[in-house]
């Protein structure tokens, strides 16, 4: 049923991120920031945590999981997050989705461990992220250039990662399915508790019932973190 439609779905992320990745190589490999720090959420809560910068980052509850953002720390919230659109594909399969949306089950979601993701850290850059995805969304199909434009625009913004250190969740029952085990290759080696389902009956999702996560984002330069934010130097792309 979900075949066709998660084969393009993470032919879609596999274009878009390889893309990225070649525009994003021409600053190469360097000695770079990142703020690092852990936290836990269970379903159901959400959490929100400022980084600097006037953003915050946010694990946002959904009804399958939890939505990653990057959003400003004050003010009206904006029609798109600064990790939304600067993470294509968009409606589709997505890092930033830890959930069991898209015929994930629980454990697929637990084992796509780590996930990568880009944000844009300040307003001038989300307005021109803003300004490519427009212009992208402007044609069906896209055109050539709108889209190489979008992602130039998105390989020019600073990296960060979700490690899964630990989980609680209800396995999903349904079988794995291709496109998911292209993505989810860790759960084995990702530290996890097997939870009952309450009402003692499976479902073919499964879900997630809490998570304990370590967040990584690249400190570009004339970036302001936090009095007291935890940063490492490390080897970034």
């Amino acid at each position: 049923m979900f075949g066709s439609r998660w084969v393009r779905a993470v032919g879609m992320v596999a274009l878009f991120a390889g893309a990225v990745r070649m525009e994003g190589a021409q600053r190469g490999k360097g000695a770079c920031l990142q703020e690092v720090f852990e936290g836990e959420v269970r379903a159901g809560h959400s959490l929100e945590r400022p980084i600097g910068g006037g953003l915050k980052v946010m694990f946002e509850s959904a009804a399958s999981g939890w939505i990653v953002r990057v959003l400003p720390a004050n003010g009206s919230r904006p029609m798109h997050d600064y990790a939304e659109l600067a993470t294509p594909p968009y409606q589709s399969v997505n890092p930033l989705l830890l959930s069991t949306d898209f015929s994930f089950r629980a454990q697929d979601a637990v084992g796509w461990n780590p996930r990568r993701f880009r944000f844009a850290p300040d307003a001038d850059a989300y307005a021109r992220l803003l300004k490519a995805y427009q212009a992208y969304q402007a044609t069906k199909p896209p055109s050539a250039v709108a889209q190489g434009e979008l992602v130039k625009a998105v390989g020019q913004m600073p990296e960060g990662s979700v490690e899964i250190l630990d989980a609680a969740l209800v396995p999903g029952t349904a079988d794995q399915t291709r496109a998911a085990a292209a993505v989810a290759a860790h759960f084995l080696s990702t530290a996890h508790n097997l939870d009952q389902p309450r009402d003692g009956k499976a479902t073919p999702l499964g879900k997630i019932d809490w998570v304990r996560f370590r967040l990584r984002l690249e400190v570009p330069i004339g970036f302001r973190t936090a009095p007291g934010d935890h940063l490492e130097r490390n080897v970034c792309e």
